[in-house]
């Protein structure tokens, strides 16, 4: 160690201790600064929601106290600033050099470039490294050097590469950099405001943050539940998943520490003959891979926050039908899987991932309301939003990857709920009105009997909603619009044949892989020291062919933990190039913030960025409602029709 060189860490969503690379390094390398800057104003459209907000401040606090106990405070600043904040803490403490861990969705890969560029010229030293995948992006193609566009020959290479487990072990001492620098106490930087807070209590009850409760999370759940995670999974209610994606998406969990200790599972299981804790394993294992391909696709096509990886829905005809959207949002569909799922959604910011393949594949395929806005949705209510697993997600059900959904497959919410809701268990949770429905008709109220429903308080059109669209019109309003969008595609392809986008082609009906450049490094600023874990930035040219009651329990000092939400993963048998049907999602919850204490008022805006439809653009709308809390899961895909699907949030 050098006890002249002074370093700063720069924590974003990497909030442990254990198994940080950059942490780890600035450590061995001298004294350190470690800093948390908050931008709001950088974060644009993908401001993270109220429930992502109040997670990330209690990992916060847990991650200062962490650092404290080994000689180092944590320096928490909020700027408009990133760039110039940084510089001021390398001025304040004279360091020379920044440590920071990737991060792979759009935003960040353009800030992160542009720092990188400007404080090499400046002549300090930038060491990056992986500290959220197995692999980075750019060191998974095929053997031409393209980047893979299905989701099994991606995780297949994976699994030939070699994986170094986890060894990054905590620093059992820092060395403080001395230096004055402007901070801030948590609580000052506007995660959390009064009118929130009591909501936000409710979350504590459920969940607890930190990376210390996610190291007893994931032990819960691979000494406990990992074995029968195959038999559980695609159980809508109760604790059927891991619930590890809030901890995986702040980085409060290694993920290569997941994912080398349930191999060990595997192989134990395997040995002692175990068939269902060796696929229960496997399974779970695919889902660390979706969450994988979730940063993949988005750093190799960064372009997939707004328009589709596949060009095939460039001429879809969305409907901006904002009471459509208003209906969907508030649970009020009059399809009762739906609208259970909406409705706990908007109660804890949280839903089973085979939910939230229902309700996004009813947005789309029933409602034909853009994947975008459910995309940003999502982002703006769950608990664990994670942007790039819920640009997956949404991009599987709306038939936008190779591997996806077909788009004219159309899920009958009626078939879905007898299939994960037999009894109607989760349906009468979340939907009181429906509590004495019996199960026979629970699913598709609209066809009981006039003394089924007067016996069970129901009236249809008053207390509970009719469907608002039926099932044989939404199919032939899809075959329509799939129809037109083929025509027009036709006739653009006739009108503009020489233009290339920036999309890419369906190539599911091939061996290969479409020829995409590989990703690499552009040319470095000279600087004082270079790195070998330097993020590389991806090529910009055209891309050829152009119930929070329902939890387990919170883990005390002594107690078993609670986890969050991870991801599930699909059945693989005879699926060439079909994503599991368990994808999970990380993403960060809603924006919207309470006016009063008897109700919450909630800002939503579908982001302007997005391109649907001429009369579709730039739809911004505002909606009271009662309830205010939300948080977030991942997404699972269901199995019909011998496909699998998966989507995340």
């Amino acid at each position: 160690m050098d006890s002249q060189s002074k370093s700063i860490v720069w924590f974003r969503r990497d909030l442990r201790i254990e198994d940080n690379p950059a942490l780890a390094a600035a450590a061995r390398d001298g004294s350190v600064l470690p800093v948390f800057i908050w931008c709001p104003e950088e974060e644009g459209q993908f401001y993270p929601g109220r429930a992502s907000r109040w997670w990330l401040k209690q990992s916060l606090i847990q991650l200062e106290q962490s650092l404290k106990s080994l000689g180092a405070e944590l320096v928490m600043i909020k700027t408009r600033n990133t760039l110039a904040t940084l510089m001021n803490c390398i001025s304040a403490v004279g360091a020379t050099k920044v440590f920071y861990n990737h991060l792979y969705d759009p935003v960040s890969l353009v800030r992160d470039h542009n720092i990188k560029q400007k404080l090499a010229e400046l002549g300090v030293s930038i060491h990056s490294y992986n500290g959220e995948l197995l692999y980075e992006p750019w060191e998974v193609y095929d053997d031409k050097g393209h980047a893979f566009t299905t989701f099994d020959a991606f995780w297949n290479e994976c699994l030939r590469m070699k994986s170094e487990p986890a060894s990054n072990h905590p620093p059992w001492r820092l060395v403080p950099a001395e230096g004055l620098v402007d901070k801030c106490l948590v609580d000052e930087l506007g995660l959390e405001n009064e009118l929130e807070k009591s909501s936000n209590a409710l979350l504590g009850r459920g969940w607890s943050p930190g990376w210390i409760n996610a190291d007893k999370a994931f032990t819960e759940f691979l000494e406990h539940h990992l074995v029968s995670y195959s038999k559980d999974r695609h159980k809508v209610a109760g604790n059927s998943t891991s619930l590890l994606s809030p901890y995986l998406h702040f980085g409060e969990l290694s993920i290569r520490k997941v994912f080398h200790s349930v191999h060990m599972k595997r192989i134990l299981w395997a040995q002692e003959g175990n068939s269902v804790g060796e696929e229960s394993s496997k399974l779970f294992l695919r889902a660390i891979g979706l969450r994988e391909y979730s940063r993949y696709v988005c750093f190799n096509f960064p372009f997939t926050h707004e328009r589709s990886l596949l060009s095939n829905l460039k001429y879809f005809p969305w409907s901006a039908d904002q009471a459509h959207f208003k209906a969907w949002r508030q649970g009020r569909t009059g399809y009762p899987l739906v609208d259970a799922g909406m409705r706990e959604l908007w109660a804890t910011g949280w839903i089973h991932n085979r939910t939230r393949v229902i309700v996004s594949s009813f947005f789309v395929k029933f409602l034909l309301l853009p994947w975008q806005w459910g995309m940003k949705y999502f982002w703006d209510t769950l608990l664990d939003a994670d942007l790039e697993s819920d640009i997956l997600g949404w991009q599987y059900i709306s038939g936008s990857l190779p591997d996806g959904h077909e788009l004219e497959r159309l899920d009958n919410p009626e078939v879905e709920g007898f299939r994960y809701d037999p009894e109607g268990k989760y349906v009468r949770h979340w939907l009181p009105e429906l509590a004495r429905m019996p199960a026979e008709w629970i699913h598709h109220p609209w066809d009981a009997p006039l003394t089924v429903l007067k016996a069970a308080g129901v009236e249809l059109g008053l207390n509970y909603p009719k469907p608002i669209i039926d099932m044989e019109e939404a199919r032939d309003r899809l075959t329509e619009a799939i129809f037109t969008m083929q025509e027009q595609e036709a006739a653009s392809g006739a009108t503009n044949g020489d233009e290339t986008d920036e999309v890419v082609f369906d190539n599911s009906k091939t061996a290969e892989n479409v020829g995409i450049p590989m990703a690499v490094s552009r040319e470095r600023v000279p600087c004082r020291t270079t790195s070998s874990h330097d993020q590389r930035v991806p090529s910009m040219q055209n891309l050829v062919n152009g119930i929070l009651n329902k939890k387990r329990r919170k883990p005390a000092e002594d107690e078993k933990p609670l986890q969050s939400n991870c991801h599930n993963n699909g059945n693989d048998k005879g699926k060439v190039s079909k994503m599991d049907d368990d994808f999970c999602s990380t993403a960060e919850s809603s924006s919207s913030k309470k006016q009063n204490k008897s109700s919450s008022r909630t800002a939503f805006s579908v982001p302007q960025a997005i391109s649907i439809s001429s009369e579709a653009r730039s739809l911004q709308e505002h909606e009271s409602s009662d309830r205010k809390l939300y948080l977030e899961d991942e997404i699972s895909t269901e199995e019909t029709s011998r496909k699998i699907g998966a989507l995340e949030a």
